[in-house]
C-alpha cells in the first residue's frame, strides 16, 4: 500500500524554538523529509546550495510564481524566499513525510494550497520566557525587543488557523509532542484506509 506521506508545517513566535524542535526531530528521525526553501539572496558563509537554500536568480524565482510554482513566498528587504511546490508534493506523493519549518504568513499561505497538511504552533512557556530568550540572543536593542515582543503577541493570535499546539518547556518534550502528533496522523481513518479494507478482503478470499 502506497499511502501519501504527510506534510507537517512547524511554525510559531521568533523565539519560541521551533527550530531547535525541527533539528531534534530531524536527529530522531531520519525519514523525515526537510523541504529547503529557494531564495533570491547570495549564500553566506558556509551555506551550500540545495541543503541550506536553493540560491536562483531573481527571474528565475519571478517566473516561479507566475507559474505557481510556490506553495508560500515572501519578499524580505529586496530578496525574494519561498518554498518550492514541486519537491514538496512529489515528496508527500511518494509516501515521504516533509517538515516545513516556515513563519506564520508563510503557514498561513501553505494552508490555502495545502489544507490537509498539519499545522503545529510553537508557544513559549511564558511571554517572559520568550522575552529573555531573545534577549539572551544579543542581539536586540531596546526597540527592536519591543517591536518583536508586540509582533508575538499578534502572531499568537493566530493559533485558531492551527491543528495542534506545543508549549516548548524542554526541547525534549516538546520533540516528544511532535512525534506523538506525527504518529496519531498516521493513524487517522481518511481515504487511505480503503486500500487496507481491500487488502484485508483479498486476504480472506485468498485464505
Amino acid at each position: 500500500m502506497n499511502h501519501k506521506g504527510l506534510l507537517i508545517i512547524v511554525s510559531g513566535p521568533s523565539g519560541a524554538g521551533k527550530g531547535t524542535i525541527c533539528k531534534e526531530l530531524i536527529q530522531r528521525d531520519e525519514s523525515i523529509v526537510v523541504s529547503v526553501s529557494a531564495t533570491t539572496r547570495a549564500p553566506r558563509n558556509a551555506e551550500v546550495d540545495g541543503k541550506s537554500y536553493h540560491f536562483i536568480t531573481k527571474q528565475m524565482f519571478e517566473s516561479m510564481i507566475e507559474n505557481g510554482g510556490f506553495l508560500e513566498y515572501a519578499e524580505v528587504y529586496d530578496n525574494y524566499y519561498g518554498t518550492p511546490k514541486d519537491f514538496v508534493i512529489e515528496k508527500i506523493t511518494n509516501g515521504e513525510n516533509v517538515l516545513l519549518e516556515i513563519d506564520i504568513q508563510g503557514a498561513l499561505q501553505v494552508k490555502q494550497k495545502y489544507p490537509e497538511g498539519i499545522f503545529v504552533f510553537v508557544l513559549p512557556p511564558s511571554m517572559e520566557t520568550l522575552k529573555n530568550r531573545i534577549v539572551g540572543r544579543g542581539s536586540e536593542t531596546p526597540e527592536s525587543l519591543e517591536k518583536r515582543m508586540s509582533s508575538a503577541y499578534q502572531e499568537i493570535e493566530q493559533i485558531k488557523n492551527y491543528d495542534y499546539f506545543i508549549v516548548n518547556d524542554t526541547v525534549e518534550q516538546s520533540t516528544d509532542v511532535l512525534q506523538a502528533i506525527i504518529t496519531a496522523e498516521k493513524c487517522r481513518v481518511n481515504a487511505d484506509i480503503k486500500d487496507i479494507v481491500v487488502k484485508f478482503k483479498e486476504e480472506k478470499e485468498n485464505a
